[in-house]
């Protein structure tokens, strides 16, 4: 190799002075000589000039190439050139900055990443016109113009538009019928919002959740939410309703009467529309235990007492907190106060304060702030043995409604089959509760089971879609159904329910069969008349000797296959999934029909976020805009959560745990609209 070659291979320059070889090598042999001193002639130990590092050439003087390729401190290596290339941005006679980082910036869609960080953490506009702000992206990128807050209200409007084109193509691809919830809510500015929120399984059978509208409405009469609810379905060009899910005030029977009018002048509605109507079932099980709840006994209001003591001020929470260390209790947190309103709040108290049981017994003993407050004024005592127990009795009781409550409360995993068996569920535990021996758990049981019976008691106000959605369940059909109604509703009603399920089931069916796909018998004789698709004559003989392969419907098929095997886990929606090749007019039904929400509680999330938007610092805000930022902010966000825990010290931690999300969303969105800026 030529010392001309040497020199290309290693990237070195020959404008440094070479330095003397070692003696008995011949000068000038190779120009890695230029960049080592001989460190050791005898043990042939060269030293390079960028490191220090120590390299044996006994051998020759490829190892000393080597080490000059890959030493991090050479100027002349292409790599180090390359890196500071890519790391040490430069300006063109224009100002301009140049860099590869630079090179890939996009202002447009750095805004958008803007636009959707302002809607997803519901910062105020006046915010990206903070000088603070302004200052850090500028230190971020130079070359991006941080919008107006008016700009930026615009192109909030413009993505609002653009993400409700996007929504309209899927429902219009994706599905048949709707089902719908809504509620109405009073903002900070006196201003009457309805949330109207559309629930769906696609084709893929995943069950979706969307609000289609967060608008302003004059009242809260049920003529003026049933026209609005028809205004916002003509807008989306929605004329397909399956069901509609509302709470118990009467405007809502008003409101689904109008809607049901023009829901049959469309032509769209499934049995005549007779079970439209869906009543929350988180709703009516508040009722229930509120009722139970209603002569609160005094062992509750002096445990109460208690925690209220303790939570009252910084100095008795920590005294508390050292009788707990000393009782070694594991639970981690200190009694939670509830709202005397909310009964979930109230057991969720209870509950807690069982656990540090011990902690009171000891605070009693050693403050006697403690017991002269609690005995003297308004107080009622210190909680006694007996007032522990009442409460070990009750918790138990309680517990059922609230894991009850968190079943049905889910939007994104809860399918209607789900409704009527927590149902059943309920009422077969009141009737065992009604015959306990504890007076206070009978006593309770009695008065939940008449708010039991006004509700789900009569046999005229059992909605069948809800009977159907259980028997398109594999695990449990109609004789599970049948067994529950013999059992709640005796012989002669009970036998009429059933009479009346299987009679509205064929109905259904032959709905859905009529309008989708024709039936088996159907299909032969069409076969049988066209030699193209029968040219063996299966169909010729079939119908010349008047013989069928199969005579029985899908949902026969169906009703007599064996159950499923029993599961907790069981996904209902994958098994139609798998299932529908099998069952095309049933799968078609089951979409529809197990999409039906159970609860109103996807429309009354919307108002938590619309209470976050309109707080006392955007109260100015418009309707169009609220419902803009609303819904967009639905369509655009990622569910965080499949299911919700039903652990009670998970409970317990909700506002810790929403705290602490929204602190992790705010950094995790910064970050975002930093690696759009860059």
């Amino acid at each position: 190799m030529t010392e001309n070659s040497n020199i290309e291979a290693t990237g070195m320059s020959a404008s440094i002075q070479p330095s003397s070889p070692p003696s008995g090598v011949r000068k000038n042999r190779s120009a890695v000589w230029d960049h080592f001193d001989v460190e050791n002639a005898t043990e042939k130990k060269a030293k390079c000039k960028y490191c220090g590092s120590l390299i044996q050439y006994g051998n020759g003087t490829s190892s000393m190439g080597g080490h000059l390729r890959r030493c991090k401190q050479n100027p002349n290596n292409d790599s180090n050139k390359r890196r500071k290339t890519t790391t040490t941005p430069t300006i063109d006679e224009r100002g301009v900055l140049n860099s590869p980082s630079a090179s890939k910036f996009d202002q447009e869609e750095a805004r958008r990443a803007l636009v959707e960080m302002f809607i997803g953490e519901e910062l105020p506009f006046r915010f990206v016109e903070s000088p603070k702000f302004q200052k850090f992206v500028h230190a971020l990128q130079a070359r991006f113009k941080v919008p107006s807050r008016t700009t930026l209200a615009r192109d909030i409007g413009a993505l609002y538009a653009e993400e409700k084109m996007k929504l309209q193509d899927f429902l219009s691809a994706n599905c048949g019928r709707v089902c719908l919830t809504t509620d109405t809510w009073t903002s900070i500015q006196n201003f009457t919002y309805m949330s109207l929120t559309a629930h769906f399984v696609d084709l893929d059978w995943k069950l979706h959740k969307k609000i289609l509208n967060f608008c302003q409405v004059t009242s809260h009469s049920g003529e003026v939410i049933g026209a609005t609810i028809e205004s916002c379905l003509n807008n989306w060009n929605l004329n397909r309703v399956f069901s509609v899910t509302v709470d118990n005030a009467s405007s809502n029977d008003v409101a689904i009467k109008y809607l049901k009018q023009r829901l049959n002048s469309w032509n769209s509605i499934i049995l005549n529309g007779e079970f439209i109507h869906m009543r929350c079932c988180a709703h009516i099980i508040n009722l229930i235990v509120k009722e139970g709840l209603k002569e609160i006994d005094e062992s509750v209001l002096r445990i109460r007492s208690a925690v209220k003591y303790v939570r009252s001020s910084p100095s008795r929470a920590s005294r508390f907190q050292k009788y707990v260390e000393l009782e070694k209790i594991q639970y981690k947190g200190l009694p939670c106060m509830d709202v005397e309103t909310r009964w979930n709040s109230t057991y969720q108290m209870l509950e807690v304060a069982l656990k540090h049981r011990k902690a009171f017994e000891l605070l009693a003993l050693k403050d006697n702030t403690y017991i002269g407050e609690m005995n003297g004024g308004k107080g009622r005592g210190v909680p006694s043995d007996s007032d522990w127990e009442y409460a070990e009795s009750i918790v138990p009781f309680l517990r059922v409604f609230s894991d009850a409550t968190i079943r049905v409360s889910g939007t994104l995993y809860v399918t209607s089959d789900m409704y009527m068996k927590e149902v059943f569920a309920i009422g077969r535990f009141i009737r065992h509760s009604c015959d306990s021996v504890d007076f206070s758990t009978m006593s309770m049981a009695e008065r939940m089971r008449v708010k039991y019976e006004k509700y789900w008691g009569n046999p005229d106000s059992v909605n069948m879609l809800l009977l159907i959605a259980i028997v398109l369940n594999p695990m449990q059909k109609i004789e599970y159904v049948n067994y529950f109604l013999d059992y709640f509703f005796g012989e002669e009603k009970g036998g009429e329910l059933k009479s009346k399920l299987s009679k509205c089931i064929k109905l259904l069916y032959q709905q859905y069969q009529s309008s989708g796909e024709a039936s088996e018998a159907d299909t032969q004789e069409v076969q049988a008349n066209n030699i193209n698709t029968d040219f063996h004559g299966m169909g010729f003989f079939l119908q010349a000797t008047g013989r069928r392969t199969n005579t029985r419907s899908e949902l026969d098929r169906y009703l007599q296959e064996e159950y499923e095997p029993y599961s907790h886990k069981f996904d209902i929606l994958n098994w139609w999934k798998v299932n529908s090749t099998r069952f095309p007019i049933l799968g078609n039904m089951a979409r529809e029909v197990l999409a039906i929400p159970v609860s109103t509680v996807a429309s009354e999330s919307a108002f938590s976020t619309g209470g976050r938007v309109l707080d006392p610092y955007r109260s100015s805000l418009t309707p169009r805009m609220v419902e803009a930022l609303v819904c967009t902010g639905d369509w655009l966000k990622e569910d965080l959560f499949s299911a919700l825990d039903d652990d009670g010290e998970v409970l317990q931690q909700v506002d810790q745990g929403i705290k602490f999300i929204s602190y992790f969303l705010s950094f995790y969105f910064i970050f975002v609209f930093v690696i759009f800026l860059f």
